[in-house]
C-alpha cells in the first residue's frame, strides 16, 4: 500500500483523496490512489445505457478516458440514453455471447472493465431465474476467463447488499454471489479484480419499475392532477438509500488502488419506504400522501428482507470515499426531473442530471 503522506494541491485521477499534509517529494501517493494521468486509458461499461452506466460514463469522459459501452441488442435504451452518452462508442452485446465478448475485448485491450450490466430486477428473477443466472453469474464469469488474454486490464463486478438477508436466496442473488466467488477466486490467481456491493442507490435516471421511481413519478402526477392515488406493497421495509453519482464515484477508486480489495458502497444510514413517501409528496408540493396511497400486500416481493444497512466506514478508511448526497435530496431531484418530464414532454435531457446545493436541478 502506498505511504499515507498527500499534499494538499496534489489530487488523484478521480480528483476526490482527502488532503492530508505534505508528502516528501518523490514519495507514494495515499494509499488507495493511484495518481495517474486517465487521458490515454481505455474503459469498457458493460450495460452502459442503465443508471450506473451513465453516471460512470460521465464521471470517465470527464477524466478524458476513451469509454466504450455495451448496451442489449434491440433495447430503445441506447437511443433513450443518447442525451448523456456523448463521445462514448456503443456495441450491442448480448451477455450471453460469451464470444462476442472476447472478441471485443481482444480488439479493445480495455484498462478497466465494469460489468453493470445484469437481470436487475430481484422480484422478476423467481419467474425467470435461468436468464437471471445466467447473466449474473456465469456471464460474469466469462468475462473474466476472456480477460485472462489481457492479465494487466482490472476488473470490477456490481455486486450487490441483496446477497444477504431472506433475499440472497433469490435466482437474482444467488447469481450475485456468484459472481463474487468468481472475482475472489481470479484475484487468488494474482488478476487484479475486484466486487462493489452496492447499497440501494437512486436518480433520476431510474427506471420507473423500481419502487422509488415509481413514488417520484407518481407524488408528480398526483400533484399536477395527472392520477388520484398510488398502490404500494410493504411500507415498513428499510434501507441504506444513497445516490448513485456517489455510488458510481466509488467504482474507479476500487479498480485504482495499490491493492484489489472488495467493499460495500454504503451510507451508514438506513429509510424506511414510508420515509421516500413522505420526502416524495413533500417535494411534490402534496399534502398527507396516505390518503392516497392504497397498501396491497399482494405487491410485496417474496423473501423481501426488511431492512439492509451497510458500513461505510471500511471503504472510507481505504480510499477515503463516503456519500455525500442526503436522501431527501436525491428525492427532490428526483420530483423535479419528473416534473420537468411532464410538463416537456422530454424524457432524457443531458441537464436533468445535474443537481445544485438547493436539491433542484441547476435549470431552474
Amino acid at each position: 500500500m502506498g505511504a499515507p503522506g498527500h499534499s494538499q494541491r496534489a489530487r488523484c485521477a478521480h480528483g476526490r483523496c482527502r488532503r492530508r499534509a505534505a508528502r516528501p517529494a518523490g514519495a507514494a501517493p495515499p494509499r488507495g490512489c493511484l495518481r495517474m494521468s486517465r487521458r490515454n486509458s481505455t474503459a469498457l461499461i458493460t450495460g452502459a445505457t442503465g443508471q450506473d452506466g451513465v453516471y460512470l460514463v460521465q464521471l470517465l469522459r470527464a477524466e478524458g478516458v476513451r469509454v466504450v459501452g455495451t448496451h442489449r441488442p434491440g433495447s430503445p435504451a441506447a437511443h433513450a440514453m443518447s442525451p448523456y452518452l456523448g463521445g462514448v462508442t456503443l456495441v450491442p452485446l448480448d451477455l450471453r455471447d460469451h464470444r462476442g465478448f472476447t472478441d471485443l475485448v481482444r480488439d479493445l485491450r480495455p484498462d478497466e472493465v465494469y460489468n453493470l450490466a445484469a437481470f436487475s430486477s430481484v422480484g422478476a428473477s423467481w419467474d425467470d431465474p435461468e436468464t437471471a443466472m445466467e447473466l449474473n453469474a456465469r456471464a460474469p464469469a466469462a468475462m473474466l476467463k476472456a480477460l485472462e488474454l489481457l492479465p494487466a486490464t482490472r476488473f470490477l463486478q456490481a455486486g450487490s447488499a441483496e446477497e444477504t438477508g431472506p433475499a440472497a436466496t433469490s435466482p437474482y442473488a444467488l447469481g450475485k454471489a456468484q459472481a463474487r466467488e468468481a472475482v475472489v477466486l481470479a484475484r487468488d490467481q494474482g488478476r487484479y479484480c475486484v466486487d462493489a456491493v452496492l447499497h440501494m442507490h437512486e436518480s433520476p435516471l431510474r427506471r420507473p419499475t423500481f419502487v422509488v421511481r415509481k413514488i417520484t413519478r407518481a407524488a408528480v402526477e398526483i400533484a399536477l392532477g395527472l392520477r388520484d392515488r398510488l398502490a404500494l406493497g410493504r411500507v415498513d421495509i428499510r434501507r441504506d438509500w444513497g445516490a448513485a453519482a456517489d455510488h458510481v464515484r466509488a467504482m474507479p477508486l476500487m479498480l485504482r488502488a495499490d491493492q484489489a480489495a472488495d467493499h460495500v458502497v454504503a451510507t451508514g444510514a438506513v429509510h424506511s419506504l414510508r420515509d421516500v413517501v413522505d420526502m416524495a409528496f413533500e417535494a411534490a408540493g402534496v399534502g398527507n400522501p396516505w390518503d392516497r396511497i392504497d397498501i396491497n400486500a399482494a405487491r410485496a416481493r417474496p423473501m423481501d428482507a426488511r431492512e439492509l444497512v451497510g458500513d461505510p466506514r471500511p471503504i472510507r478508511e481505504a480510499l477515503g470515499w463516503q456519500a455525500i448526497t442526503t436522501l431527501e435530496r436525491t428525492i427532490a431531484h428526483m420530483v423535479e426531473v419528473d416534473r420537468r418530464r411532464l410538463q416537456s414532454g422530454v424524457e432524457e435531457d443531458q441537464t436533468y442530471l445535474a443537481l445544485s446545493s438547493s436539491g433542484r436541478t441547476a435549470m431552474q
